[in-house]
């Protein structure tokens, strides 16, 4: 192989061998010493990522699990395969119009591959079948994809979808294609996809998720044909060494967004956008990771293998980016974009491809990181109890994860956190019990995506959507996303009705306040936003408080023209259709079809789901119902006919036609008892201080920890602010700790005075300084390109 000439093409001999020793876990041994220039290990490598290797346990029960597994794929994907047809190689496949008939058509072929080439399978080497599999890439060649074909529909298909499948066949079908076919097919992919620097027909230069992508193609294109000169390419792509640094992938995008105009990419907060300003962790994110594991598996060892600085970033992805938004085994839907609208992508798929790409990566960080990736594998492993991640994965990440299971490394044990991502409008709350998601936009952030007919009813996700994460692993799979009242979603704040359809829908907020502030090492959170809802003339001021096991949520100003408008306090897809509800301590009927007002509510307790607690007695509305509908009422181009059903309980706060002013508060006691929170409503553990159009404010009981969300200048008990400010305050001992932010990320710089006399500075963060007031101490904080970071200092009492 010709590794090429451009820059940093060919490395020292200890860095090649440094590398092949760092090989990963799914490569078997001949493979992972092959020289550095030959093709046929380079595509022994793929073959191995595909199939596991040659060297499976086929007496293994897991393992032979998985070979079956794969050869009931492989008779599903066959199914009315026709070289010889005249519209479609598949007979539901033969549509000119829809280029994901292409994709889908090139994936099963992939499929049917995969099978022909494992040992064990009924398809293994079947000659019958080999041929099959030849008549259907000429079929493809000749009627659907290459130079003489015109595009159609979406270009993702023509440029990804179909040309990864497509090389993964051909990997796997190498030595029978014969050298006119395989040159037939490498054409037809680099028709398509020529360079990993590739311009969109948009003028744009594919970024994030798609640069990735483009860039896997390339490569293993390249390594069928044995050419060097792309790899190389491929390597400085993902570094974007021949282009001004704009569109790197591996870089964060903090200083590259504005100069990039994309903002697509990750941010060294742990936030991933993709198109433009969608957050998309759980969607594109983790195929960028997932995509950027296999080629660094591809490329280790050799001529190409990445050395930028900047790969050192991936850990800080998996850390500050995945780890925070995985809740056993699920990733938070308001990070996972059009996808939520997919019946694929339920039933925590999309965690699983998070875990198989860290798999991937541990043998490339070795050391510490190793090590802590491996804790966090074995961890997201065992405590999804919904989802046997063995069960289902594929034969390389199988054998990778049973050696990190098998490893001295321990557990890393549950994740207890308070995270903020301030450059996507997201944050999440992680306790022993429970882990808790809450989705906003603002000025800077898209509230949702619906392209595709994707996503057709997903006009809140982001207006204030809270998730609850509880022992029920399965609450947002098995048909959550058709089956609930999309109009209500738990935690927004809403005009009541049903808008229509969605596609083609996003947009941004006029309204610039959202975020918040963690403590650092606890979990303790304020966050807000200026909730300003689109397609109608709804303002809202909502906040969240996460103090430890309480969640308190107060909302003000709820302000509409016209319209009743609403805020729902939760809206649970019920694991026991019958599940109690105490209202007041007393049982509401437990069957569907109920419907009441609840007048003088002091607090509620769902089985299974925990307790709501009122300080201010509030009247709200109930519902149980059975919600039947369809995946292809939220989804024309993935989703199915086929009616599901799911019972429900819905609570919410009616808030009146036309209201001017409306507000609400309550305390959220997420996994509570019925008793807990009976104790609680009879003794808050938060008290409100503050509701008003300048500032929300809260103080917890047990410590005096005061948590305020200023949405202009204005003053909460002992704290002031000059202006626009997310700030909490925590006395402990003779210590206080004050952490702040800029929500609104427009000031140069914060200012807050704290009535509290006798304190002075022991540290604090860069930028941030405190001078003595005549009655107490002013804290002055340097905001300017924070982007909404929590910056801290301590003070202590004389």
């Amino acid at each position: 192989m010709n590794p090429g000439t451009t820059r940093r093409t060919v490395l020292a001999t200890a860095a090649a061998l440094g590398a092949a020793a760092a090989l990963p876990v799914s490569l078997g041994a001949g493979t992972a010493h092959a020289a550095a220039g030959d093709a046929a290990a380079l595509r022994g490598r793929w073959h191995t990522l595909l199939t596991g290797g040659p060297a499976l346990d086929l007496s293994d029960a897991r393992i032979a699990a998985a070979v079956a597994r794969i050869g009931r794929s492989a008779t599903t994907a066959a199914k009315g395969l026709d070289p010889a047809a005249a519209d479609g190689l598949f007979p539901d496949l033969t549509s000119t119009t829809l280029s994901n008939h292409v994709t889908t058509s090139f994936k099963r072929l992939a499929t049917i591959a995969t099978a022909w080439a494992v040992p064990g399978t009924p398809q293994y080497g079947d000659t019958a079948l080999r041929d099959l599999l030849l008549g259907g890439i000429d079929w493809m060649l000749t009627n659907r994809y290459g130079p003489g074909h015109t595009r159609f529909d979406n270009d993702w298909d023509w440029e990804i979808g179909s040309a990864l499948a497509l090389n993964d066949a051909t990997v796997l079908l190498y030595d029978t294609l014969g050298a006119d076919r395989l040159d037939q097919v490498t054409t037809a992919v680099r028709h398509y996809t020529p360079d990993p620097n590739l311009w969109r027909a948009d003028r744009q230069i594919a970024t994030g998720a798609n640069r990735v992508w483009i860039s896997t193609v390339v490569a293993v294109n390249a390594v069928l044909r044995d050419d060097g000169a792309s790899l190389a390419r491929v390597r400085d792509a993902l570094s974007d060494v021949e282009g001004s640094g704009a569109n790197s992938v591996l870089a964060f995008n903090d200083a590259s967004a504005a100069a990039q105009g994309t903002g697509e990419g990750f941010y060294s907060d742990g936030s991933f956008l993709q198109h433009y300003k969608h957050p998309y962790t759980g969607g594109y994110g983790k195929e960028l990771l997932n995509n950027l594991s296999r080629l660094l598996n591809l490329l280790a060892g050799t001529a190409w293998t990445v050395t930028d600085p900047d790969l050192d970033n991936v850990r800080i992805w998996v850390d500050e980016g995945f780890d925070p938004l995985l809740a056993r085994g699920d990733v938070l839907a308001s990070v996972c974009g059009r996808e939520i609208a997919r019946p694929s992508k339920q039933g925590h798929a999309s965690a699983q491809t998070v875990i198989e790409a860290v798999l991937r990566l541990i043998p490339g960080f070795p050391g510490e990181t190793a090590e802590r990736f491996t804790s966090l594998v074995k961890q997201w492993i065992a405590e999804d109890t919904y989802r046997d991640f063995l069960a289902v994965t594929d034969l390389a990440s199988l054998v990778a994860a049973r050696q990190v299971i098998g490893s001295a490394v321990p557990a890393r044990g549950p994740l207890v956190a308070h995270k903020q991502h301030p450059r996507m409008d997201k944050a999440a709350h992680h306790r022993p019990s429970f882990a808790l998601g809450i989705s906003a936009y603002s000025s800077r952030i898209y509230n949702y995506e619906s392209i595709q007919n994707e996503n057709l009813h997903g006009w809140h996700l982001s207006d204030g959507m809270v998730l609850l994460h509880t022992d029920d692993l399965g609450h947002y799979s098995e048909d959550y996303w058709p089956t609930v009242d999309p109009t209500r979603l738990p935690g927004t704040t809403v005009i009541a009705g049903r808008p229509a359809n969605a596609a083609g829908q996003r947009t941004t907020s006029t309204a610039d306040w959202t975020g918040g502030t963690a403590l650092p090492g606890t979990t303790l959170g304020a966050y807000g936003m200026d909730l300003r809802a689109y397609g109608s003339s709804l303002r809202a001021l909502k906040s969240w408080f996460c103090l430890d096991d309480v969640i308190a949520c107060v909302g003000s100003g709820i302000t509409a023209d016209a319209g009743t408008a609403e805020t729902v306090v939760e809206n649970r897809k019920l694991r026991d259709p019958a599940a109690a509800l105490l209202v007041n301590g007393m049982a509401a009927p437990s069957g569907a079809g109920w419907s009441a007002q609840l007048d003088k509510v002091r607090w509620l307790h769902v089985a299974g789901t925990g307790g709501y607690v009122f300080p201010e007695p509030a009247t709200l509305r109930g519902l149980r119902e059975d919600r039947t509908a369809t995946w292809r009422e939220i989804n024309l181009k993935y989703g199915t006919d086929t009616p599901v059903t799911r019972p429900y309980l819905t609570l919410w706060q009616d808030h009146g036609p036309a209201p001017s002013g409306a507000g609400y508060f309550w305390l959220q006691a997420p996994a509570a008892s019925a008793e807990r929170t009976r104790l609680w409503s009879a003794a808050p553990p938060v008290r409100l201080v503050a509701r008003s159009g300048a500032v929300h404010a809260v103080r917890r009981c047990a410590d005096g920890l005061l948590a305020a969300n200023f949405w202009a200048a204005g003053s909460a008990q002992e704290l002031r602010a000059d202006g626009p400010a997310s700030v909490l305050v925590r006395p402990e001992g003779k210590t206080v700790t004050v952490s702040l932010s800029d929500p609104t990320q427009l000031r140069t710089s914060v200012s807050v005075e704290l009535a509290v006399r006798g304190l002075t500075l022991v540290s604090a963060d860069r930028g941030v300084s405190a001078v003595r007031v005549p009655d107490g101490i002013r804290i002055t904080a340097d905001t300017a390109g924070r982007h909404g970071a929590t910056l801290d200092l301590t003070l202590k009492r004389s």
